[in-house]
């Protein structure tokens, strides 16, 4: 039974009827409250309290994250994942609008359940606490620690700015498939030797020296890489003092790639360039590295699905587009385990605004997103729905993740 019926769209939007006040407070209590990767402690608590108040079965600081949470519903059947992320950028908050996201996937995984309930049809639902997207890999962790185990497909959206679809020809409300870049950030910390820089400085050993000329390299590199590479460094700490041969010096190094394979060959050039830098200034240089993004493998019959539900919403939507957006998520390591939507939406955003500005936060607290999203967890609650009934859709769906997976990767 898929979910097209006027029926069932029917029983979705009267799921969430009755939980309007109490869904509005739940995001605006994680927008008013931002908190960055593994710290989400508000959050966390926010939504397992109101998921308790509705009777669900919550684990609370799941699968070994504190952050991380995982609530499930429905008996027999197929198991359809939701992703929750409620992470806030440092210093700017939810400039990325995770606080929409929680909401979409909240409301999703309410809707679906009551749908399952209400039609007394197999399948199961799990709504997945997802800290630690903007940095630390959540998601990675979780793949390593099971909570993905037996999932048949997992669904999520993403809020953009309404100017964004500008890129494409037409003003759209969202797309429901985008290339994204794989990603690795590299933490470098330069060792030298502290001397004084007028009286001796020939003792000293110059780790900012090491960084510099790192820097250069990764500089030059750049000239020689492809036009979707990315190469992003900051410095976390520096010299303090301009009279002392400074001893120590870190970084953070950020590459981005159109493929996992691509990405590895990006970074093992960006290692060389950094160890040069160490090794012409005497200086020894520890890398370590944080899990890294996948690419995010597309899945076009689960975007058609989308838009279509999109459609009965009066909303207007691409199901894919060819063009690479670079920015990289941990959704996209999910992807290569198992088929995935990362729809994009748009909300209303002053022109030129975009996600990680440090207005598109403002942006993710009205009440304008806020209907917005939960729309979005009703469209996702019916691809759900149709994952579950549906015997001919998810067999395309499969069949197309198995041809694109280009087989096992490491950050399992």
């Amino acid at each position: 039974m898929a979910s097209t019926s006027t029926s069932v769209k029917d029983m979705v939007d009267e799921s969430l009827k009755g939980l309007a006040k109490e869904l509005r407070q739940v995001n605006h209590q994680i927008w008013s409250n931002p908190e960055t990767a593994f710290k989400e402690h508000k959050a966390h608590d926010t939504i397992c309290d109101f998921l308790e108040s509705q009777g669900f079965e919550v684990t609370r600081h799941a699968y070994g994250l504190d952050t991380s949470f995982e609530a499930r519903s429905g008996q027999g059947g197929r198991l359809v994942s939701f992703n929750a992320e409620y992470d806030a950028l440092p210093n700017i908050g939810h400039a990325c609008g995770h606080n929409l996201i929680a909401t979409s996937s909240l409301a999703a995984f309410l809707a679906l359940s009551y749908a399952l309930k209400k039609l007394n049809v197999p399948g199961r639902a799990q709504l997945l606490g997802t800290p630690a997207e903007e940095g630390g890999g959540g998601k990675v962790e979780l793949l390593k620690s099971g909570a993905y185990k037996d999932v048949g497909v997992t669904l999520m959206a993403h809020p953009a700015s309404s100017k964004s679809s500008g890129t494409i020809g037409k003003a759209l409300a969202g797309i429901g498939g985008v290339p994204m870049l794989a990603r690795e950030r590299m933490f470098c910390q330069f060792k030298g030797r502290n001397a004084h820089a007028g009286a001796n400085p020939w003792d000293g050993i110059n780790a900012l020296d090491a960084f510099v000329a790192s820097y250069n390299g990764i500089s030059m590199l750049r000239q020689q890489t492809v036009g979707t590479d990315r190469i992003h460094c900051a410095i976390t700490d520096a010299p303090k003092a301009a009279n002392i041969i400074p001893a120590s010096t870190k970084a953070i190094f950020s590459t981005r790639a159109d493929t996992v394979a691509s990405l590895k060959a990006l970074s093992a050039r960006v290692v060389k360039c950094v160890q040069a830098g160490a090794l012409a200034t005497g200086c020894e240089v520890v890398i370590e590295s944080e899990p890294y993004y996948a690419d995010v493998l597309l899945n076009d019959a689960l975007c058609g699905q989308w838009k279509s539900h999109m459609a009965e919403y009066g909303q207007d939507v691409l199901a894919v587009v060819p063009q690479m957006i670079t920015a990289s998520s941990d959704i996209g390591n999910v992807s290569y385990e198992m088929p995935t939507l990362h729809a994009n939406f748009n909300i209303p955003a002053p022109e030129g605004i975009s996600p990680h500005h440090a207005s598109f936060a403002s942006a993710a607290g009205t009440d304008e997103a806020h209907d917005i999203a939960v729309m979005i967890g009703k469209s996702l609650a019916l691809v759900g729905l149709d994952v579950l009934t549906d015997e001919t859709l998810y067999k395309a769906i499969t069949a197309e993740w198995q041809d694109k997976v280009p087989g096992p990767v490491s950050h399992l």
